[in-house]
């Protein structure tokens, strides 16, 4: 990756750390003035767009450093640690928003909101940073490629629902008086947060535990193999990831009479398409004769 594109990815991952941070401020004195479950639910999620807008910060750093003499498959397992404590982390978050839903639904005197218009307010601005945020990675991701920047994007897509539904909560309370609504959005705000926990969580622990690639990667790994011109077939693909890194171990069967250099240049052209296809990849190719 040349330089002006590592720029872009890097502009991205601190706008999105930034953006986050400004977010978590702002609820943060929100839930203090209205006192509603919806703005603590959407609290919740900005703390962990926060937390992971930083991993994807570290992601983007450490993409550019080169394994050592102690790591030599790089440090990009630190990703799947980070997100399985931030998954712990969320998931515990979550169970209390729902909880704290729960009891002032069934409560007999529930907690009156407050100040509704200015935490509609900051709902409203949350909406607009996120949309800003959204399109300036869209258009990063465009220009570079980035996995990582586009994996954020989809994350704060998903970011605006709970921001417009803590609003409609807000605006009910305000003209209508209706309470309730606050508790049903932040129980139904505890619920995404718990699935996406969950996701995040099993995702980090499979990479951890060495398990391979997802089914369409390896499917188009194979498929790459199989249509490379001088090789008569392969086997023994396996592949594993470790944060945004995946690693691809390839043995390819050649024609055992032809020389060492045609032999390296379609391995090393195999390679390079491999990596092309999928820029975060290691790839090791062993070469077979074709009758072995």
């Amino acid at each position: 990756m040349s330089e002006k594109p590592h720029l872009m990815n890097m502009s991205a991952g601190l706008a999105s750390v930034g953006v986050a941070a400004t977010l978590v401020v702002l609820k943060l004195w929100a839930l203090g003035e209205t006192h509603a479950l919806s703005i603590a639910a959407s609290l919740a999620d900005s703390a962990m767009d926060l937390m992971i807008s930083l991993g994807g910060l570290a992601a983007i750093i450490y993409a550019a450093r080169p394994a050592d003499e102690d790591h030599h498959f790089g440090h990009s397992s630190a990703e799947d640690l980070a997100a399985l404590g931030q998954a712990l982390f969320i998931l515990v978050s979550a169970g209390v928003i729902f909880w704290a839903g729960l009891r002032r639904i069934v409560s007999d005197a529930p907690v009156q909101l407050m100040s509704e218009g200015r935490g509609m307010v900051v709902m409203a601005v949350s909406v607009v940073l996120t949309l800003g945020l959204v399109l300036w990675q869209r258009r990063v991701a465009a220009r570079t490629g980035s996995r990582v920047v586009k994996a954020d994007q989809l994350h704060y897509l998903g970011d605006l629902l709970p921001n417009l539904g803590a609003i409609l909560a807000l605006w009910a309370s305000a003209q209508f008086g209706l309470q309730g609504v606050d508790s049903v959005v932040a129980m139904g705000a505890a619920v995404m947060l718990g699935v996406g926990a969950v996701n995040i969580g099993s995702g980090a622990w499979h990479a951890l535990m060495d398990r391979s690639a997802d089914p369409e990667i390896v499917a188009g790994i194979a498929e790459i193999a199989r249509n490379w011109p001088g090789l008569y077939g392969f086997h023994d693909l396996q592949t594993r990831t470790a944060g945004s890194q995946l690693f691809i171990n390839l043995h390819i069967e050649l024609d055992g009479n032809q020389s060492l250099h045609d032999a390296h240049a379609i391995g090393a052209g195999l390679k390079r398409a491999l990596i092309e296809a999928y820029p975060n990849a290691q790839v090791i190719i062993h070469k077979d004769p074709v009758r072995d």
